[in-house]
């Protein structure tokens, strides 16, 4: 089973939809998470509509936090596969309980966290309490909006250690950690090079110590971000099932260097 998360920072250009439907099949995603769509769910049923018409494999369940004017948004997608029920939104997270082909429940929550350092904090000490179990099957996904060290940045604005600070307050109230990922050293960029460009992670995965038991073989990708600011995070919550034939990965870094302009 495959989750996907991405910020799309809106799903109004073509391209943007091409790069989603690209990657939804590549991975054959059963949970598809799309943070910042700044579209109504009119529009994104559209799209949700074709996808089932081009590929019957993939018939998604869907559910939506609307958009504030053009800021933000909130789609879920799920295929039958999944069973899944929606516990608790607003307009920075979905909260879910998540059972896969009737096995074992757990909890997923689907953030798109605040930009603005005054919301920060209060969306942190919102976000905690909804599991009041240290125990609790719980994972974590999405854009956290971010930089937990001064390693996940470079360039532009200093360090928030004030960030920092409240994301690491919620992961010592909820013992929740993060599931290393390959494929990237960031998952955001200005898409400017040399000097003028910046780089941070701001998307990433989280989970408790019993999700982990319940599923010991995961892996944590971030792919290319094709003609998109923010790369897509893919959770294979069963590890890779066999062996293909290794891929080309395009290093975030190189976007600094001038030849690679």
């Amino acid at each position: 089973m495959a989750m996907l998360a991405w910020n799309v920072r809106g799903l109004g250009i073509k391209d943007t939809v091409r790069a989603l439907k690209n990657a939804a099949f590549k991975y054959k995603a059963d949970i598809i998470f799309l943070c910042e769509t700044k579209q109504k769910k009119r529009y994104i049923e559209k799209i949700r509509m074709k996808r089932k018409q081009k590929n019957a494999a993939f018939k998604y369940n869907a559910f939506y936090v609307e958009p504030d004017g053009i800021a933000g948004g909130l789609a879920l997608w799920w295929s039958n596969n999944v069973k899944l029920s929606i516990l608790r939104y607003e307009k920075n997270f979905i909260d879910t309980k998540i059972s896969i082909s009737g096995e074992t429940d757990w909890f997923g929550t689907f953030i798109y966290a605040p930009p603005y350092t005054e919301d920060k904090q209060k969306f942190w000490e919102t976000l905690a309490p909804l599991r009041n179990d240290v125990n609790a099957k719980w994972c974590v996904i999405g854009d956290f909006n971010v930089v937990a060290s001064p390693e996940e940045k470079y360039g532009g604005n200093p360090f928030d250690h004030n960030s920092a600070k409240w994301y690491y307050d919620f992961l010592d109230q909820t013992y929740l950690m993060e599931i290393p990922s390959s494929g990237g050293s960031f998952t955001w960029s200005n898409q400017q090079s040399n000097e003028e460009a910046i780089l941070e992670k701001f998307d990433r995965v989280l989970s408790s110590l019993d999700w982990n038991f319940l599923f010991p073989k995961t892996i944590s990708i971030i792919d290319v971000a094709f003609a998109l600011d923010h790369s897509p995070i893919i959770l294979l919550v069963n590890g890779v099932e066999k062996k293909t034939k290794k891929e080309f990965k395009f290093e975030s870094r190189w976007l600094i260097e001038e030849e690679c302009s």
